[in-house]
């Protein structure tokens, strides 16, 4: 098979004045899926999903604004939920679409369920890997005293100058310990072409702090929602994920996966694949 990372088209979308890479591959007029990103991460995380897709539908993955090859605007205040799901609604609109089934990991799933609840006319199908609903997650952070731990290096994110304590080597080594070399030296590229100081500022900007109001207010999710969640996830703990069926108004199937951890799109590949397909399958049919 010829290889992804060579073989997909690249794009630019705008908002706001940010310009958003992304690539797509997949017929032009297949149904359109959208795929974003978290931590430390680029488009390329999803080449297994895309491969597994792309003959049925027109696949995009995002670079997220701060990372590889997007804009990577200064100021905490440039990494709002608000801006980021309004990047994702952006890519939508340049692909000539009025709305997408939205893939989301780690922050590209925060950012799913932030658009999902705040612009349900975009989103036609969610799929949330590793990334509890932000309710729960609010929650666990205020009641759970093993969430707090895991969310350690999180709150550490949220000092002034911790990114200063990032480097792509090190980001690589801690994400990646086991990929081949060649993949190795994709991410490691991307995150030398990244902002460590814009990748911590989804921090500063999003995520609950200790002692905050933990327990905000959301929309319901209108759309179908498929969750994956590597149950040896050491920062998300799947504690969270109870009670999501109270913030969904429709259909949620809800996979938990033993012996995966928080990249569950990469440890459990073949799974999350083959369930993803049939469950988009599943939706088109009900529609």
């Amino acid at each position: 098979m010829a290889d992804l990372f060579d073989n997909v088209e690249h794009h630019t979308a705008v908002n706001d004045g940010v310009k958003l890479h992304y690539v797509a591959t997949g017929p032009a007029d297949g149904p359109l899926v959208v795929m974003v990103h978290g931590f430390p991460d680029f488009w390329y995380t999803w080449r297994s999903q895309m491969e597994a897709l792309q003959d049925d539908y027109r696949v995009v993955a995002v670079d997220l604004r701060g990372y590889n090859h997007s804009d990577q605007p200064a100021g905490v205040e440039n990494y709002s939920l608000e801006h980021l799901t309004q990047d994702v609604a952006a890519v939508i609109t340049h692909t000539g679409r009025k709305s997408a089934t939205v893939v989301g990991h780690d922050w590209g799933g925060a950012i799913a369920w932030a658009l999902a609840m705040n612009a349900p006319d975009v989103v036609d199908n969610l799929v949330i890997l590793n990334l509890p609903h932000p309710r729960g997650l609010a929650r666990e952070l205020a009641t759970s005293d093993a969430q707090q731990q895991a969310s350690g290096y999180a709150y550490f994110f949220q000092q002034e100058d911790s990114h200063k304590t990032l480097t792509a080597e090190g980001l690589v080594s801690i994400s990646f310990p086991g990929a081949d070399e060649l993949t190795k030296s994709r991410f490691l590229t991307a995150f030398q072409n990244s902002n460590f100081e814009a990748m911590l500022n989804f921090y500063k900007a999003n995520y609950p702090r200790p002692g905050g109001d933990f327990v905000p207010e959301y929309h319901p999710v209108k759309a179908p929602v498929l969750m994956f969640h590597g149950l040896n996830d050491s920062a998300l703990l799947p504690g969270a994920l109870s009670g999501t069926w109270d913030w969904v108004e429709n259909v949620l199937t809800l996979v938990t996966v033993p012996n995966a951890g928080h990249w569950v799109q990469r440890d459990a590949s073949g799974l999350v694949n083959t369930v993803m397909r049939d469950w988009l399958r599943r939706q088109t049919a009900r529609d």
